[in-house]
Protein backbone atom coordinates (compact mmCIF):
# COMPACT_ATOMS: atom_id res chain seq x y z
CA UNK A 1 0.00 0.00 0.00
CA UNK A 2 2.90 2.53 0.87
CA UNK A 3 4.56 1.51 -2.35
CA UNK A 4 1.60 2.00 -4.31
CA UNK A 5 0.23 5.19 -2.65
CA UNK A 6 3.94 7.21 -3.17
CA UNK A 7 4.35 5.99 -6.46
CA UNK A 8 0.68 6.88 -7.34
CA UNK A 9 1.19 10.41 -5.86
CA UNK A 10 4.31 11.17 -7.74
CA UNK A 11 2.54 9.83 -11.19
CA UNK A 12 0.10 12.12 -10.93
CA UNK A 13 1.42 15.37 -9.57
CA UNK A 14 3.80 14.54 -13.34
CA UNK A 15 0.52 14.04 -15.07
CA UNK A 16 -0.24 17.59 -14.07
CA UNK A 17 -3.24 16.78 -11.47
CA UNK A 18 -3.87 19.43 -8.56
CA UNK A 19 -2.64 18.45 -5.46
CA UNK A 20 -5.62 17.57 -3.77
CA UNK A 21 -6.39 15.40 -6.22
CA UNK A 22 -3.29 13.53 -6.52
CA UNK A 23 -3.20 13.11 -2.88
CA UNK A 24 -6.90 11.50 -2.62
CA UNK A 25 -6.74 9.58 -5.99
CA UNK A 26 -3.52 8.12 -4.57
CA UNK A 27 -5.07 7.20 -1.31
CA UNK A 28 -8.30 5.70 -3.17
CA UNK A 29 -5.61 3.35 -5.26
CA UNK A 30 -3.51 2.48 -2.44
CA UNK A 31 -6.51 0.80 -0.65
CA UNK A 32 -7.98 -0.45 -3.44
CA UNK A 33 -4.16 -2.69 -4.10
CA UNK A 34 -4.02 -3.34 -0.68
CA UNK A 35 -7.31 -5.00 -0.36
CA UNK A 36 -7.69 -4.48 3.66
CA UNK A 37 -9.73 -1.97 4.06
CA UNK A 38 -12.86 -0.18 1.89
CA UNK A 39 -12.97 2.40 -0.03
CA UNK A 40 -15.01 4.07 2.49
CA UNK A 41 -12.29 4.62 4.57
CA UNK A 42 -11.08 7.68 1.96
CA UNK A 43 -13.60 9.13 2.46
CA UNK A 44 -13.90 8.98 5.59
CA UNK A 45 -10.65 10.28 6.62
CA UNK A 46 -11.28 13.07 4.62
CA UNK A 47 -14.26 14.41 6.10
CA UNK A 48 -12.06 13.65 9.46
CA UNK A 49 -9.20 15.62 8.25
CA UNK A 50 -11.78 18.66 8.61
CA UNK A 51 -13.83 18.05 11.37
CA UNK A 52 -11.70 20.34 13.64
CA UNK A 53 -12.80 23.24 15.76
CA UNK A 54 -9.62 24.78 15.25
CA UNK A 55 -9.80 24.67 11.90
CA UNK A 56 -12.90 27.01 11.96
CA UNK A 57 -9.94 30.15 11.86
CA UNK A 58 -9.25 29.40 8.73
CA UNK A 59 -11.82 30.61 6.57
CA UNK A 60 -12.56 33.48 9.20
CA UNK A 61 -9.02 35.13 8.84
CA UNK A 62 -9.31 34.15 5.34
CA UNK A 63 -12.46 36.57 5.34
CA UNK A 64 -11.13 39.09 7.31
CA UNK A 65 -7.66 39.66 5.06
CA UNK A 66 -10.34 40.11 2.00
CA UNK A 67 -12.55 42.72 4.03
CA UNK A 68 -9.17 44.42 4.74
CA UNK A 69 -8.14 44.31 0.59
CA UNK A 70 -11.79 45.18 -0.62
CA UNK A 71 -12.49 47.64 2.12
CA UNK A 72 -9.05 49.96 0.22
CA UNK A 73 -6.60 49.14 3.54
CA UNK A 74 -4.18 48.12 1.29
CA UNK A 75 -3.22 51.38 0.15
CA UNK A 76 -3.16 52.82 3.84
CA UNK A 77 -0.62 50.31 4.76
CA UNK A 78 1.57 50.92 1.48
CA UNK A 79 1.27 54.56 2.68
CA UNK A 80 2.26 54.01 5.87
CA UNK A 81 5.16 51.73 5.08
CA UNK A 82 6.46 53.66 1.84
CA UNK A 83 6.57 57.34 3.60
CA UNK A 84 9.51 55.90 6.16
CA UNK A 85 11.36 54.46 3.32
CA UNK A 86 10.53 55.73 -0.38
CA UNK A 87 12.49 58.43 -0.88
CA UNK A 88 15.92 56.51 0.00
CA UNK A 89 18.22 54.41 -2.53
CA UNK A 90 16.03 51.55 -3.42
CA UNK A 91 13.33 52.74 -1.17
CA UNK A 92 10.21 51.10 -2.94
CA UNK A 93 11.84 47.78 -2.30
CA UNK A 94 11.89 48.63 1.44
CA UNK A 95 8.40 49.67 1.26
CA UNK A 96 7.70 46.49 -0.70
CA UNK A 97 8.61 44.40 2.35
CA UNK A 98 7.71 46.39 4.98
CA UNK A 99 4.16 46.33 3.53
CA UNK A 100 4.33 42.52 3.21
CA UNK A 101 5.45 42.72 6.96
CA UNK A 102 2.10 44.74 8.19
CA UNK A 103 -0.09 42.99 5.82
CA UNK A 104 1.27 39.56 6.74
CA UNK A 105 -0.47 40.89 10.30
CA UNK A 106 -4.23 40.22 8.83
CA UNK A 107 -4.23 37.54 5.61
CA UNK A 108 -1.61 34.97 7.05
CA UNK A 109 -1.42 34.04 3.66
CA UNK A 110 1.17 34.20 0.95
CA UNK A 111 -1.25 34.46 -1.98
CA UNK A 112 -3.32 37.17 -0.71
CA UNK A 113 0.53 39.09 -0.03
CA UNK A 114 1.42 38.39 -3.52
CA UNK A 115 -1.98 39.01 -5.28
CA UNK A 116 -2.73 42.09 -3.22
CA UNK A 117 -0.25 44.67 -1.73
CA UNK A 118 2.95 42.60 -3.66
CA UNK A 119 1.30 43.36 -7.43
CA UNK A 120 0.36 46.93 -6.04
CA UNK A 121 4.15 47.52 -5.07
CA UNK A 122 4.88 45.86 -8.31
CA UNK A 123 3.43 48.70 -10.47
CA UNK A 124 4.57 51.49 -8.35
CA UNK A 125 8.24 49.72 -8.44
CA UNK A 126 8.08 49.70 -12.17
CA UNK A 127 7.11 52.89 -12.80
CA UNK A 128 9.97 54.53 -10.19
CA UNK A 129 12.31 52.46 -13.04
CA UNK A 130 13.34 49.20 -11.38
CA UNK A 131 13.06 45.95 -13.82
CA UNK A 132 9.97 44.57 -13.66
CA UNK A 133 11.12 40.85 -13.32
CA UNK A 134 13.12 42.64 -9.91
CA UNK A 135 10.23 43.74 -8.52
CA UNK A 136 8.00 41.05 -9.10
CA UNK A 137 10.80 38.39 -7.44
CA UNK A 138 11.33 40.83 -4.28
CA UNK A 139 7.45 40.65 -4.46
CA UNK A 140 7.44 36.72 -4.40
CA UNK A 141 9.95 36.32 -1.81
CA UNK A 142 8.58 39.04 0.22
CA UNK A 143 4.87 37.10 0.30
CA UNK A 144 6.31 34.22 2.06
CA UNK A 145 6.23 36.65 5.17
CA UNK A 146 2.47 36.29 5.11
CA UNK A 147 2.36 32.48 6.40
CA UNK A 148 5.09 33.22 9.08
CA UNK A 149 4.26 36.10 10.95
CA UNK A 150 0.88 35.67 13.08
CA UNK A 151 -2.15 34.69 12.00
CA UNK A 152 -0.70 31.92 10.14
CA UNK A 153 -3.06 29.50 8.52
CA UNK A 154 0.20 27.27 8.45
CA UNK A 155 0.65 27.37 12.06
CA UNK A 156 -2.60 26.33 13.26
CA UNK A 157 -2.85 23.42 10.67
CA UNK A 158 0.74 22.60 12.30
CA UNK A 159 -0.22 22.81 16.08
CA UNK A 160 -3.43 20.28 14.56
CA UNK A 161 -0.31 17.69 13.74
CA UNK A 162 1.64 18.12 16.99
CA UNK A 163 -0.09 18.22 20.38
CA UNK A 164 3.31 19.63 21.81
CA UNK A 165 2.46 23.27 20.67
CA UNK A 166 -0.48 25.24 20.71
CA UNK A 167 -1.42 28.16 18.37
CA UNK A 168 -1.05 30.71 20.52
CA UNK A 169 2.56 29.38 20.83
CA UNK A 170 3.43 29.31 17.35
CA UNK A 171 1.89 32.89 16.70
CA UNK A 172 3.82 34.10 19.02
CA UNK A 173 7.31 32.54 17.62
CA UNK A 174 6.91 34.03 14.58
CA UNK A 175 7.49 37.32 14.68
CA UNK A 176 10.99 36.76 15.16
CA UNK A 177 11.96 34.33 11.83
CA UNK A 178 9.35 36.72 9.80
CA UNK A 179 11.36 39.78 10.60
CA UNK A 180 14.11 38.24 10.02
CA UNK A 181 13.42 37.39 6.44
CA UNK A 182 12.27 40.74 6.04
CA UNK A 183 15.55 42.15 7.45
CA UNK A 184 17.54 39.41 4.86
CA UNK A 185 15.48 40.76 1.91
CA UNK A 186 16.37 44.11 2.83
CA UNK A 187 19.59 43.29 2.61
CA UNK A 188 19.10 41.50 -0.55
CA UNK A 189 17.80 45.14 -1.91
CA UNK A 190 20.57 47.64 -0.80
CA UNK A 191 22.75 45.45 -2.52
CA UNK A 192 21.02 45.53 -6.00
CA UNK A 193 20.12 49.22 -6.15
CA UNK A 194 23.55 49.76 -5.27
CA UNK A 195 24.57 47.76 -8.40
CA UNK A 196 21.47 48.41 -10.84
CA UNK A 197 21.36 51.80 -9.84
CA UNK A 198 18.55 52.43 -8.41
CA UNK A 199 16.94 55.64 -7.18
CA UNK A 200 14.45 57.39 -5.70
CA UNK A 201 12.51 60.41 -6.91
CA UNK A 202 10.39 60.59 -3.99
CA UNK A 203 10.89 63.44 -2.29
CA UNK A 204 11.04 62.97 1.92
CA UNK A 205 7.46 63.53 3.51
CA UNK A 206 6.38 66.49 5.34
CA UNK A 207 6.44 65.49 9.23
CA UNK A 208 2.97 66.53 8.99
CA UNK A 209 2.13 64.18 5.94
CA UNK A 210 3.87 61.45 8.35
CA UNK A 211 1.74 61.95 11.23
CA UNK A 212 -1.41 62.07 9.22
CA UNK A 213 -0.70 58.49 7.64
CA UNK A 214 0.34 57.38 10.48
CA UNK A 215 -2.61 58.03 12.71
CA UNK A 216 -4.79 56.61 9.38
CA UNK A 217 -2.90 53.36 9.83
CA UNK A 218 -3.22 52.66 13.63
CA UNK A 219 -6.44 51.22 13.50
CA UNK A 220 -5.39 48.82 10.83
CA UNK A 221 -2.36 47.70 13.07
CA UNK A 222 -4.16 47.22 15.83
CA UNK A 223 -5.83 44.13 14.68
CA UNK A 224 -2.53 42.29 14.99
CA UNK A 225 -2.09 43.46 18.70
CA UNK A 226 -5.84 42.66 19.22
CA UNK A 227 -4.92 39.23 18.66
CA UNK A 228 -1.83 38.37 19.90
CA UNK A 229 -3.40 40.21 22.76
CA UNK A 230 -6.53 38.63 23.53
CA UNK A 231 -4.99 35.11 23.12
CA UNK A 232 -2.11 35.53 25.29
CA UNK A 233 -4.12 36.76 27.78
CA UNK A 234 -6.83 34.17 27.83
CA UNK A 235 -9.98 37.00 26.43
CA UNK A 236 -10.59 34.44 23.12
CA UNK A 237 -9.04 31.12 21.82
CA UNK A 238 -7.79 31.70 18.21
CA UNK A 239 -10.74 30.40 16.75
CA UNK A 240 -12.52 32.73 18.49
CA UNK A 241 -9.95 35.58 17.71
CA UNK A 242 -10.35 34.62 13.92
CA UNK A 243 -13.78 35.70 14.49
CA UNK A 244 -13.00 38.84 16.28
CA UNK A 245 -10.57 39.69 13.34
CA UNK A 246 -13.66 39.32 11.17
CA UNK A 247 -15.93 41.91 13.01
CA UNK A 248 -12.90 44.15 13.76
CA UNK A 249 -11.87 44.18 9.81
CA UNK A 250 -15.85 45.30 9.18
CA UNK A 251 -15.77 47.94 11.24
CA UNK A 252 -12.75 49.50 9.59
CA UNK A 253 -13.71 49.54 6.80
CA UNK A 254 -17.02 49.93 6.61
CA UNK A 255 -17.44 53.15 9.37
CA UNK A 256 -13.65 54.16 10.23
CA UNK A 257 -12.68 54.48 6.72
CA UNK A 258 -15.71 54.36 5.06
CA UNK A 259 -14.21 52.69 1.80
CA UNK A 260 -16.34 49.53 2.56
CA UNK A 261 -19.73 49.08 0.82
CA UNK A 262 -22.19 47.00 0.59
CA UNK A 263 -22.11 46.16 -2.61
CA UNK A 264 -18.68 44.54 -2.00
CA UNK A 265 -19.65 42.24 0.25
CA UNK A 266 -20.87 39.09 -1.83
CA UNK A 267 -17.99 39.31 -4.04
CA UNK A 268 -15.71 39.56 -0.92
CA UNK A 269 -17.61 37.20 0.29
CA UNK A 270 -17.31 34.61 -2.60
CA UNK A 271 -13.49 34.99 -2.76
CA UNK A 272 -13.03 34.23 0.73
CA UNK A 273 -15.35 31.33 0.05
CA UNK A 274 -13.82 29.58 -2.93
CA UNK A 275 -10.11 30.47 -1.13
CA UNK A 276 -11.00 28.50 1.73
CA UNK A 277 -12.94 25.81 0.24
CA UNK A 278 -9.60 25.25 -1.71
CA UNK A 279 -7.63 25.01 1.27
CA UNK A 280 -10.00 23.00 3.48
CA UNK A 281 -9.69 20.16 0.14
CA UNK A 282 -6.43 20.17 0.28
CA UNK A 283 -6.68 19.13 3.56
CA UNK A 284 -9.20 16.62 3.61
CA UNK A 285 -6.97 15.07 0.74
CA UNK A 286 -3.96 14.93 2.75
CA UNK A 287 -5.65 12.91 5.68
CA UNK A 288 -6.13 9.82 3.63
CA UNK A 289 -2.51 9.86 2.66
CA UNK A 290 -1.61 10.27 5.85
CA UNK A 291 -3.50 7.85 7.47
CA UNK A 292 -2.38 5.28 5.14
CA UNK A 293 0.82 5.78 6.22
CA UNK A 294 0.44 5.59 9.81
CA UNK A 295 -1.63 2.55 9.58
CA UNK A 296 1.10 1.01 7.27
CA UNK A 297 3.58 1.83 10.13
CA UNK A 298 6.04 3.98 7.98
CA UNK A 299 5.98 6.64 11.10
CA UNK A 300 7.36 4.15 13.47
CA UNK A 301 10.01 2.43 11.03
CA UNK A 302 10.98 5.89 9.92
CA UNK A 303 11.92 6.89 14.00
CA UNK A 304 12.92 4.12 14.72
CA UNK A 305 15.24 3.71 11.73
CA UNK A 306 16.50 7.42 12.25
CA UNK A 307 17.09 7.46 16.34
CA UNK A 308 19.29 3.86 15.51
CA UNK A 309 21.05 6.44 13.41
CA UNK A 310 22.30 8.28 16.62
CA UNK A 311 22.68 11.68 15.02
CA UNK A 312 22.72 14.39 17.07
CA UNK A 313 20.10 17.22 17.44
CA UNK A 314 21.78 19.61 14.52
CA UNK A 315 22.37 16.86 12.25
CA UNK A 316 18.64 16.11 12.30
CA UNK A 317 17.85 19.50 11.83
CA UNK A 318 20.39 19.70 8.83
CA UNK A 319 18.80 16.42 7.87
CA UNK A 320 14.90 17.30 7.79
CA UNK A 321 16.05 20.97 6.06
CA UNK A 322 17.41 18.84 2.55
CA UNK A 323 14.32 16.25 3.07
CA UNK A 324 11.82 19.49 3.23
CA UNK A 325 13.50 21.37 0.74
CA UNK A 326 13.32 18.55 -1.74
CA UNK A 327 10.08 18.06 -0.40
CA UNK A 328 8.47 21.60 -0.78
CA UNK A 329 9.74 21.92 -4.16
CA UNK A 330 7.08 19.19 -5.38
CA UNK A 331 4.26 19.75 -2.67
CA UNK A 332 2.46 22.93 -1.34
CA UNK A 333 2.95 23.50 2.68
CA UNK A 334 -0.22 22.64 3.97
CA UNK A 335 -0.09 19.04 2.71
CA UNK A 336 3.51 18.71 3.37
CA UNK A 337 2.94 19.70 6.92
CA UNK A 338 -0.29 17.06 7.12
CA UNK A 339 2.08 14.14 5.99
CA UNK A 340 5.65 14.86 7.43
CA UNK A 341 4.85 16.53 10.60
CA UNK A 342 2.56 13.53 12.34
CA UNK A 343 6.31 11.13 11.11
CA UNK A 344 9.19 14.06 12.12
CA UNK A 345 7.81 15.94 15.34
CA UNK A 346 8.02 12.78 17.25
CA UNK A 347 11.71 12.09 16.38
CA UNK A 348 12.40 15.85 16.82
CA UNK A 349 10.63 15.54 20.88
CA UNK A 350 12.41 12.06 21.13
CA UNK A 351 15.88 14.11 20.39
CA UNK A 352 15.10 17.16 23.16
CA UNK A 353 14.36 19.81 20.00
CA UNK A 354 12.27 22.27 21.47
CA UNK A 355 8.91 21.47 19.34
CA UNK A 356 8.38 25.07 19.01
CA UNK A 357 11.89 25.78 17.13
CA UNK A 358 11.10 22.64 15.16
CA UNK A 359 7.95 24.15 14.25
CA UNK A 360 9.42 26.64 12.87
CA UNK A 361 11.97 25.20 10.99
CA UNK A 362 9.08 22.83 9.45
CA UNK A 363 7.10 26.17 8.73
CA UNK A 364 10.03 28.56 7.06
CA UNK A 365 11.39 25.86 5.07
CA UNK A 366 7.98 24.35 3.50
CA UNK A 367 6.90 27.81 2.81
CA UNK A 368 10.49 28.30 0.94
CA UNK A 369 9.45 25.84 -1.44
CA UNK A 370 6.45 28.08 -2.93
CA UNK A 371 8.88 30.04 -4.43
CA UNK A 372 11.11 27.39 -5.64
CA UNK A 373 11.30 26.63 -9.35
CA UNK A 374 10.08 24.55 -10.92
CA UNK A 375 6.50 23.81 -9.24
CA UNK A 376 6.54 26.98 -6.56
CA UNK A 377 3.00 28.19 -6.27
CA UNK A 378 4.07 31.49 -5.15
CA UNK A 379 6.09 32.19 -8.19
CA UNK A 380 2.71 31.71 -10.68
CA UNK A 381 0.60 33.82 -8.95
CA UNK A 382 3.11 36.39 -8.76
CA UNK A 383 3.70 36.53 -12.58
CA UNK A 384 0.07 36.53 -13.28
CA UNK A 385 -0.49 39.13 -10.71
CA UNK A 386 2.92 41.62 -12.10
CA UNK A 387 2.69 40.13 -15.35
CA UNK A 388 6.07 39.19 -15.43
CA UNK A 389 7.31 35.99 -17.28
CA UNK A 390 8.37 32.95 -15.11
CA UNK A 391 11.97 32.90 -17.25
CA UNK A 392 12.43 36.53 -16.25
CA UNK A 393 11.46 35.70 -12.33
CA UNK A 394 13.71 33.03 -12.43
CA UNK A 395 16.32 34.50 -13.59
CA UNK A 396 15.89 36.96 -10.56
CA UNK A 397 15.68 34.48 -7.74
CA UNK A 398 19.11 32.85 -6.77
CA UNK A 399 20.23 35.90 -4.47
CA UNK A 400 16.92 35.96 -2.94
CA UNK A 401 17.28 32.17 -2.33
CA UNK A 402 20.59 32.50 -0.83
CA UNK A 403 19.36 35.36 2.09
CA UNK A 404 16.32 32.81 2.77
CA UNK A 405 18.45 29.61 2.88
CA UNK A 406 20.79 31.86 5.98
CA UNK A 407 17.42 32.69 7.38
CA UNK A 408 16.78 28.81 7.48
CA UNK A 409 20.47 28.26 9.18
CA UNK A 410 20.23 30.46 11.72
CA UNK A 411 16.71 29.29 13.05
CA UNK A 412 18.56 25.82 12.97
CA UNK A 413 21.23 26.51 14.63
CA UNK A 414 20.00 29.12 17.15
CA UNK A 415 16.85 27.77 18.65
CA UNK A 416 16.52 31.33 20.82
CA UNK A 417 15.60 32.48 18.08
CA UNK A 418 12.74 30.80 17.66
CA UNK A 419 11.49 29.88 21.31
CA UNK A 420 12.85 33.01 22.97
CA UNK A 421 9.84 35.15 22.76
CA UNK A 422 6.88 32.27 23.49
CA UNK A 423 8.58 31.43 26.34
CA UNK A 424 9.61 34.69 27.60
CA UNK A 425 5.80 35.30 27.79
CA UNK A 426 5.11 31.81 29.29
CA UNK A 427 4.28 29.27 26.19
Amino acid sequence: MTLTLIVGLVLLMVLGFPVAFALAIASAIAVFVGGKYPQLVVFKEMFTGIDSFPLMAVPFFIFAAELMSGGALTQVLLRFAAQFVGHLRGGLGYANVGSSVLFAGISGSALADAAGPGAMMTKMMTKAGYDRPYAAALTANSAIIGPIIPPSISMIIYSLQDENVSVGALFIAGFVPGLLIAAALCAVNWWVSRQRGYRSTEARPSGKDMLLNTIKAIPVLLLVALIIIGIRFGVFTPTEASVVAVVYAFICGKWIYRTLHWSAIPAITSRSALLTASVLLVMAASQPFAWILTVEGVPQYLSELIISWQLSPIMFLLAVNVLLLIFGIFMEPLPGIMILVPILAPIANALGIDPIQFAMVVVVNLTLGMITPPVGGLLFVTCVATKTSLSELNRELPIFLVAQLIVLLLLTFVPALSVWLPHSLGF
